[in-house]
């Protein structure tokens, strides 16, 4: 019998007639991937072929609305979920939990950037992971306590930072002396990232049983991935770039990309719809990737959800930039259209906007300042001999955030603001970010005059899990103080810098631990928690609620 060798995620759950979901499988060959939930509905799909391994998507249909189902997985008709494994047996059934008619409670859990925890039984150098200690903590509690979906907001795998039972691994293929080292080079390399991440029982369990949205970051391929034209040009002159990139795309459009899209939306995707229909999906893939490296505004890697009357609009903030120094922009034509179209489109429809993207819209000031000052450095707006000064000081400290694209973060700025403005503004307008190894929330101020009605925040939570050095630790600190604000404007003089559209201040924070924040929405009341993972006196680990507070009351 064919064996389950990843999976079951639980990906996409429908909330506008809450009938419809798809369950994300790679299996140990080709073969008919069945669900069967215990209340009749399911579906069926055939695998697809993609560089040796063996994947479905299989659409569930015939759901009840406001119920919660439990399933098994078949292959060929035999059963391989639930598993017979005891490190699951403290783990209630996988279920698909929908959402009842005109429910207005959403319950929202984000963060990013994890490592894979090690084995059990070994020692954590980083602490617990927070996606683990979740899945206890959901396991001990009834489901109408769960969050309804978790958002991943970035650095899933970590490409260049592996492990080291992975290194072991890798040296058993190839020459870890030569580029790249012990970083991955091919698609078998990048399975063994995620197999690594997602076999751990506890986040097995979770993301069987929990709907999730993923959108990628930088360490999904590369530190500071597309930082500037500089560096883009630097590292594909590298023998070892061009297998990097292709296969860091094929990996991602398999095993997060896909996960993100209803059934609707993949039944009319032409490279969907030809790579199940091909005996091997494979070189259609990687022409694919090719294309979405050489020519990026051809591809969208964003993606928008509607959980009742909640927007999600999941922005990718790494693969679609423009690098040319005078026309840098986080987003390209096309695509920062498409988000206005998402913001804006039907405004009255929702009462809160989230917009996911992993790279924080507010930073600490003085990082935002020395971000815009290096910018204007770059784009040689002190001369030629500054500009080669800031494009050192750009990737060695990664100055690569909404600040250093100016012009695109001013375009979010008036996006937000309007979005938040007029009689069919929602309630609140949040930035849901990780990638800086700490939480906060950060509040604009506006002009007198302008402020939107809607509540706009920016909410920051990372690392799930992750390190979080003493000099980072000290860095942010130093970089919300009123002491590194002035000295921050001081710099930006320098590159000739004005002030931007709106000022901001820290209302919550820092944080620091491996972590998972959790927005409550009800109607158009909403409040926020942070969790951290902690150890539990006598062993383990556990979830601590580290804040709580309303935000909009």
């Amino acid at each position: 019998m064919t064996d389950l060798r990843l999976g079951p995620l639980l990906r996409y759950v429908d909330w506008e007639r809450g009938d419809t979901a798809t369950v994300w499988v790679e299996t140990g060959g080709p073969c008919t991937a069945e669900v069967v939930c215990a209340d009749g509905a399911g579906g069926t799909a055939r695998t697809f072929l993609i560089a040796g391994h063996h994947y479905a998507l299989v659409p569930v249909t015939g759901l009840t609305p406001g119920t919660r189902t439990t399933y098994r997985v078949l292959l060929d008709g035999g059963q391989v979920w639930p598993p017979a494994d005891p490190a699951f047996d403290r783990f209630p059934a996988s279920a698909i939990g929908t959402p009842a008619p005109g429910e207005s409670t959403v319950r929202v859990s984000f963060g990013s950037c994890r490592w894979a925890a090690p084995p059990s039984g070994e020692h954590d150098p980083v602490g617990a992971d927070a996606l683990d200690t979740l899945a206890s903590r959901l396991a001990a509690h009834p489901p109408d306590t769960w969050p309804d979906v978790l958002l991943l907001l970035g650095d899933q795998v970590y490409a260049d930072e592996t492990s080291k039972a992975t290194r072991a691994w890798l040296a058993t293929r190839r020459n870890l002396d030569e580029p790249p080292g012990a970083q991955v080079t091919d698609y078998e390399e990048y399975t063994r990232l995620y197999y690594e991440s997602w076999l751990d029982p506890g986040v097995r369990w979770l993301l069987s049983t929990l709907p999730t949205c993923m959108i990628f970051d930088d360490h999904d391929v590369i530190d500071d991935w597309n930082t500037s034209a500089s560096w883009l040009a630097g590292i594909r002159a590298t023998p070892w770039w061009q297998e990097r990139i292709l296969s860091g795309l094929m990996s991602y459009w398999v095993h997060q990309h896909l996960g993100n899209l209803p059934p609707a939306e993949l039944a009319t995707d032409e490279l969907y719809t030809a790579v199940c229909a091909a005996p091997d999906g494979t070189d259609l893939l990687r022409r694919f990737a090719s294309e979405a490296d050489r020519a990026p505004d051809t591809v969208r890697w964003s993606y928008r959800r509607d959980f009742g009357r909640v927007r999600l609009v999941m922005v990718d903030t790494r693969a679609g930039r423009v690098l040319a120094e005078q026309d840098r922009s986080m987003l390209d034509e096309k695509e920062a259209q498409w988000l206005r179209d998402q913001v804006l489109g039907d405004r009255g429809g929702y009462d809160h906007l989230l917009l996911g993207a992993s790279l924080p819209w507010l930073l600490p000031r003085f990082i935002h300042d020395v971000e815009a000052w290096n910018a204007a450095l770059c784009r040689g707006e002190r001369g030629p001999r500054w500009a080669r000064i800031g494009e050192k000081v750009r990737r060695g400290a990664d100055l690569e955030h909404w600040a250093a694209f100016p012009e695109s973060f001013a375009d979010l700025t008036r996006l937000l603001t309007q979005a938040g403005t007029g009689p069919d503004a929602p309630s609140t307008v949040c930035v849901l970010s990780g990638d800086v190894h700490h939480a906060y929330i950060a509040e604009p101020r506006w002009p007198a005059g302008q402020a939107p009605s809607a509540k706009v925040l920016q909410l920051t939570c990372s690392p799930v899990h992750n390190s979080i050095p003493a000099s980072i630790r000290w860095g942010f600190r130093f970089g919300w103080s009123e002491t590194a604000r002035r000295l921050g404007r001081r710099i930006a003089r320098h590159g000739r810098v004005g002030e931007p559209l709106v000022d901001w201040l820290r209302t919550g924070g820092p944080w620091f631990g491996n972590q998972l924040m959790t927005l409550t929405l009800r109607g158009r009341r909403a409040a926020l928690a942070l969790d951290q993972a902690r150890p539990k006196p006598g062993g383990g680990a556990q979830l601590v609620r580290a804040m709580e507070t309303d935000i909009a009351p």
